[in-house]
């Protein structure tokens, strides 16, 4: 593995900055212990525009005073394991970061202050580590690994990372209490370059290669592991456009042509969304279903982590709708906009036997998932083996006929090529798809039709609201 700095004992560096010389580069020629690397603050060392950071002397520290406009890269360096120490003085509220492992913009390991949180020991979210996976900081999705610190915005603070292949731990201005303990980095890369970016001063650069203090590289307990209530296996739909402002009814619901990939949770149960489709500037949705058995008619609470928009329907009934959309007052407060079973707490109703818990899911924003738990699993189990869905009747007669409702003009239903359409009088016929026993929809205006064949009637369904129609 090829490095750009060779060791330099701390005097002979202090000896070499009074004297004005530029520390020697060049390629260490065998790896047989950890090395420890002071990295030289100067223009050479760092992949920076002439407006993303400036090299300068802070507090008597050679220092690179960081614009927060862009990423300011190591040069030549590839980082796997080891300690990276370094001091970080905020200039701005915001964040102040390091990559690390980092293959490009799109995928790296992230390290970072709140810097509003300075002066706030006990603020949850001082410090977080995140993922960027496809491009999307994962900061909504890992609420777990992030924690309090005692920062400060008008000094130095120092920062010592010690990494071994899956796991990390955190030190912030106390080398003997750890601010954050990782036990399973979530990232795709397993090494990279290091940078820095957000407003603020940076010095002292000091990466230990290879220096792992004992922690292990194996990846430590998922706290959820041994919990059967999880429910880890689901099906996915492809993602679809959702218009903004759109919500998911009864029309939307997956169809017969619906093609569905299995998918499976992560640690602490989480459907990562972001990991099997990546992110979008634009609303998206996908339908995740999973297939509940239960010995006999019960409810049972579901504790439900959502991002950022959910629909939920048993048995394709609604039992709950909410958003968690971090920038709107529909953020939920716990735990301030992240993915969480704290998100939302409810109950299911179940019938004797086989039950589809189908969530739609849309997001424009970070990371999207879910994480559902049941309250217990007393005689119920879970499962993907659905039957297969039901093929449209092949005599669509039964369903032809001119309805009447008091409140709304006949609707006329006829057949066509195999297709049923229905029109008001002198208007264009439109084509309804069938999608469920005796429900048909038209996408494009949300219409359900509901046939209730043994009462000569259909119920109208459009935009949450429902009107019946006789036939005839």
């Amino acid at each position: 593995m090829k490095k750009a700095f060779i060791p330099i004992p701390c005097i002979t560096l202090v000896m070499l900055m009074l004297c004005g010389a530029p520390p020697t580069l060049a390629q260490k020629s065998k790896k047989t212990s950890a090395v420890e690397f002071r990295v030289p603050l100067t223009p050479a060392n760092w992949q920076a525009s002439p407006d993303g950071v400036e090299f300068t002397t802070h507090k008597n520290a050679l220092a690179m005073k960081i614009s927060g406009k862009e990423r300011i890269i190591l040069k030549n360096f590839a980082f796997a394991n080891g300690t990276i120490e370094y001091d970080v003085e905020p200039l701005a509220e915001g964040f102040a970061g390091m990559y690390f492992r980092m293959a490009d913009n799109n995928e790296a390991e992230y390290l970072y202050l709140r810097t509003s949180r300075a002066s706030n020991p006990v603020a949850m979210d001082a410090v977080q580590y995140a993922p960027y996976n496809k491009g999307v900081l994962l900061w909504d999705m890992f609420c777990w690994f992030q924690g309090p610190a005692n920062i400060k915005n008008d000094d130095w603070n120092h920062i010592k990372v010690i990494i071994s292949g899956a796991q990390m731990i955190v030190y912030v201005n106390d080398l003997k209490t750890s601010t954050l303990e990782i036990p399973q980095l979530e990232g795709n890369t397993q090494t990279g370059s290091i940078a820095f970016d957000g407003k603020c001063l940076v010095a002292n650069v000091v990466i230990k290669d290879g220096a792992t203090e004992n922690l292990s590289p194996r990846a430590g307990f998922d706290p959820t592991h041994h919990d059967p209530r999880y429910i880890r296996t689901w099906q996915v739909s492809k993602p679809q456009d959702l218009p903004l402002g759109k919500e998911l009814y009864e029309a939307d619901f997956p169809t017969n042509a619906t093609e569905w990939l299995p998918t499976n949770s992560e640690r602490r149960g989480l459907i990562n969304l972001t990991r099997e489709f990546g992110g979008s500037d634009t609303r998206r949705y996908v339908w995740l279903r999973t297939k509940i058995t239960a010995r006999a008619a019960r409810k049972v609470n579901l504790s439900l982590g959502f991002s950022d928009d959910v629909w939920v329907f048993v048995n394709r009934g609604s039992a709950f709708v909410d958003k968690n959309d971090y920038r709107s007052a529909a953020m939920r407060k716990k735990p301030d906009g992240r993915i969480s079973t704290e998100n939302a707490r409810f109950e299911i109703p179940l019938k004797e036997g086989d039950n589809e818990l189908l969530i739609g899911v849309a997001n424009d924003f970070y990371g999207w998932g879910i994480i559902a738990l049941l309250d217990d699993l007393e005689g119920l189990s879970t499962s993907t083996d659905f039957p297969a869905p039901p093929e449209q009747p092949k005599d669509l007669s039964q369903y032809t006929g001119t309805y009447k409702s008091s409140d709304f003009p006949d609707i006329i239903l006829t057949t066509e090529n195999n297709m049923l359409l229905g029109m008001n009088p002198g208007q264009t016929p439109i084509a309804l798809e069938y999608f469920d026993k005796d429900k048909f929809r038209y996408l494009p205006g949300d219409l359900v039709v509901e046939f209730h064949l043994a009462d000569n009637k259909f119920i109208l369904k459009q935009g949450g609201k429902e009107s019946t129609f006789v036939k005839q």
